[in-house]
């Protein structure tokens, strides 16, 4: 929950620039994981559903400007 709190706190370029930065450290974690096993590979799962948090966040305010 202290994710939500956090994103409703930040501007939308902050958020695009969160998600970039997200995309982009899973992306690496990926190609690690398949080399070598990482030390905790939840943190692959944490990364997927802080993308989903952002997008989703991003996709709430285009919704409330459009109203």
């Amino acid at each position: 929950m202290k994710n939500k709190l956090v994103l409703k706190e930040l501007s939308t370029a902050e958020i695009k620039e969160r998600l970039d930065n997200e995309r982009a450290m899973y992306q690496k974690m990926l190609l690690s994981h398949a080399v070598s096993p990482i030390e905790n590979p939840n943190k692959i799962k944490e990364s997927r559903k802080n993308i989903a948090r952002c997008l989703t966040e991003l996709r709430a305010r285009e919704n409330a400007e459009q109203k």
